[in-house]
């Protein structure tokens, strides 16, 4: 028993974050079966490379114009209320693509579903915050990113599986219904492990909380956080500008493409890589300063553009997914600086309009991706590494952290 609370307190378990994590394992097994194979269920319905593109785009505005309702409505209605809200949206986006099969029926259901993320993270990195103590934030938000690499590896490989059986059409809708029955578990669950926040009082809260105007929350990020944020944005240009286009290129355009199932492997293979240096990279950035482990993340973000194209068969996009995985690296570690740069009663405020100003830009990208596959994937591609290089060298060079000392006076403020 003693063993066992020991490992639940080196893991940041309580079980308010057992009962999201739950939830993340759940919604998002049921979501990556088939939200992965949306770009090749559009072609197979007749859209062409632009809805591709509009539905990457829609990606990342939606997840921009999301986050900051996300993290408003966890203040204003708390994180248990709020979660269910959010998983109710994205049932009905499930609804809408399983029973209307066209390319149009699924942008429409892609603005309840595919977003569910961006909308509840706010709420979750919120959480972890309040329950877990300072010296074990970044372990709470690297279980929250190590489980939901659990349905990122197997969903895919069940919506490949499900593919392989049912044909491209049926198949995608057979992984939507399994998304809409996993995501009714998830509501159940995290109703009834999530436990209950003390109401605020008036007087205990930021003056700005809940604060409707991102104006105003706005004039509470430091030059920290924003010289993270432009870096990010940079980054974020050189993997959303290909992303969509990634699964077209595997199983499409190299001389030896792969199948739908291959490409689960490869995405399973991703996130092998990402659970393995998961725990360890937690553990070290706890024990030192963060700027180094978000500069790696944005190294391997930029390579994997580069990478990819020179691969041309399975044996090789193996070492290219890899490296993808690797971009993880830091990724729990980024947002743990994000929270230690909030300040304490304005987290989930802060975390939604630090993702609503880096996902609407970001967007234009997502868009632009589709215009520059058509020139060429080489060109994509390119594009992209070299937005890669900027944002990592941005942050290298001006991106700063916080000092131990300074990042417990930021709590405990």
């Amino acid at each position: 028993m003693a063993r066992a609370v020991q490992v639940t307190d080196f893991l940041g378990l309580t079980r308010s974050t057992v009962g999201v994590l739950l939830m993340v394992i759940l919604v998002g097994m049921g979501e990556r079966m088939a939200e992965r194979f949306l770009p090749i269920y559009l072609l197979a319905l007749g859209g062409g490379a632009l809805s591709i593109g509009l539905l990457n785009g829609m990606d990342n505005l939606l997840s921009a114009l999301y986050s900051f309702p996300g993290g408003y409505l966890s203040e204003r209605f708390g994180t248990k209320r709020a979660l269910l809200i959010f998983n109710v949206v994205a049932m009905v986006g499930f609804l809408v693509v399983i029973v209307i099969p066209t390319w149009q029926a699924v942008l429409i259901g892609a603005v309840f579903f595919i977003s569910w993320s961006a909308i509840s993270l706010p709420a979750t990195m919120s959480l972890i915050a309040k329950v877990l103590p300072w010296n074990k934030r970044t372990m709470g938000v690297t279980m929250h990113s190590l489980v939901r690499r659990f349905p990122m590896a197997l969903g895919p490989v069940l919506g490949g599986v499900c593919i392989g059986l049912w044909g491209e059409q049926n198949g995608v809708r057979a992984a939507f219904v399994a998304a809409l029955l996993l995501s009714l578990v998830a509501v159940a669950l995290q109703q009834k492990l999530i436990e209950d926040e003390p109401q605020q009082q008036s007087g205990d809260a930021c003056p700005y909380l809940p604060e409707k105007s991102p104006q105003k929350l706005y004039r509470l990020m430091s030059p920290n956080l924003k010289k993270l944020l432009i870096s990010d944005i940079l980054v974020r240009y050189c993997e959303q500008i290909p992303y969509a286009f990634v699964v077209v290129w595997c199983m499409k355009t190299i001389s030896a493409s792969v199948t739908a199932l291959q490409f689960g492997i490869l995405t399973s293979v991703e996130m092998a890589t990402a659970v393995l240096v998961y725990v360890p990279v937690a553990y070290l950035a706890d024990k030192s300063t963060k700027k180094p482990f978000v500069v790696m993340t944005f190294v391997f973000f930029t390579l994997f553009p580069l990478v990819l194209l020179f691969c041309q068969s399975f044996k090789w996009l193996v070492f290219a997914f890899i490296l993808r995985g690797l971009k993880e690296f830091g990724e729990p570690t980024r947002k743990a600086l994000i929270m230690d740069l909030a300040p304490e009663n304005c987290r989930a405020g802060m975390f939604g309009l630090y993702y609503l100003l880096r996902d609407v830009v970001v967007s234009v990208a997502a868009f632009g991706g589709a215009f520059l596959w058509q020139i060429s994937p080489t060109t994509n591609f390119l594009v992209a590494f070299s937005f890669g290089v900027g944002g990592t060298l941005g942050f290298a060079l001006f991106g700063t952290d916080l000092q131990e000392d300074d990042a417990r006076k930021s709590f405990f403020a």
